[in-house]
């Protein structure tokens, strides 16, 4: 009888740990929604002010442009990476923290490589690796544009004032509740246009006041908006994988409690036809 309340103690527990998941489940797929929303609303918009900076930027000069658009020699390259404040979300932080291991060892071997995590999962996972140059763990206890401009604001001093040569951006894009995507995005400096004559592609605009003033406003507001759709993007990611996580979790807790329910009920029947085999053996022994 010792092994059957056993076998009842552990029902109970992956009965409570079921309740669980499944209301984490729930929470996530609410909250993935909203987040599905305004990544898959923002991204036209960050896509093409992207694009017209580009294309602005490839007409002037770099003194002309602004110290954002200047390409220097690469000795320091600061690694932002994008992941999460909490875990039970599948493989969406590891696979963040594998990237940036293959990315700084493709790429950066030869370069003082910092880390700038933004979610405390990524600061834990990697802080013996790199040397940590700034942390921002709370952004996704208000995630607004006017917050995350302020990050963008202090990673674009980084650069102004030289303290890196390159900053980069690694987090993982929102495909589905099943699928997220590592990505890797040149933050700064400003990606010049692949090939072709930036004239060509400027043929189509008509610059007012003029191509100087345009390009002085819109590189921080663009620069600011391609981190924000970063962090919406992983931010819809995480709760795409942790929805999945915990559905995966559901199921298995209810594969081992049909089993465990089964081994309960071989053993009490067991337990019975012993009882029945020692009644009927103690009442033979009677009648002789």
């Amino acid at each position: 009888m010792a092994n059957l309340k056993e076998i009842r103690n552990r029902i109970t527990s992956i009965k409570s740990t079921m309740q669980i998941t499944s209301a984490m489940k729930m929470v996530s797929a609410a909250k993935l929604k909203k987040a599905q929303d305004a990544i898959t609303a923002m991204r036209p918009y960050s896509s093409k002010l992207s694009e017209l900076l580009q294309n602005l930027s490839a007409t002037l000069d770099s003194d002309a442009g602004g110290v954002y658009s200047t390409q220097r020699e690469v000795s320091k390259v600061l690694v932002v990476a994008i992941t999460s404040n909490r875990g039970l979300c599948g493989g969406f932080n590891s696979s963040i923290t594998k990237q940036v291991l293959k990315t700084v060892e493709e790429k950066y071997s030869a370069v003082e490589v910092g880390l700038f995590t933004i979610g405390k999962k990524g600061g834990d996972l990697l802080s013996k690796q790199f040397n940590i140059a700034g942390t921002k763990n709370d952004i996704y206890d208000d995630l607004t544009f006017d917050n995350v401009a302020a990050i963008a604001q202090e990673l674009m001093n980084l650069y102004a004032e030289g303290t890196y040569d390159k900053i980069d951006i690694i987090y993982n894009q929102f495909k589905n509740a099943a699928t997220q995507i590592p990505q890797v995005e040149q933050f700064l400096p400003i990606k010049p246009i692949e090939g072709g004559d930036p004239n060509a592609v400027n043929s189509d605009y008509i610059f007012e006041p003029s191509k100087l003033e345009i390009v002085e406003a819109l590189i921080p507001k663009s620069l600011k908006t391609q981190l924000y759709k970063s962090i919406r993007d992983s931010f819809a990611s995480e709760h795409g994988a942790r929805m999945t996580a915990m559905h995966k979790a559901t199921d298995n807790a209810k594969e081992l409690r049909d089993e465990l329910l089964l081994t309960y009920n071989k053993a009490r029947q067991a337990a019975i036809t012993n009882e029945i085999l020692e009644i009927v053996g103690g009442a033979e022994a009677l009648n002789n």
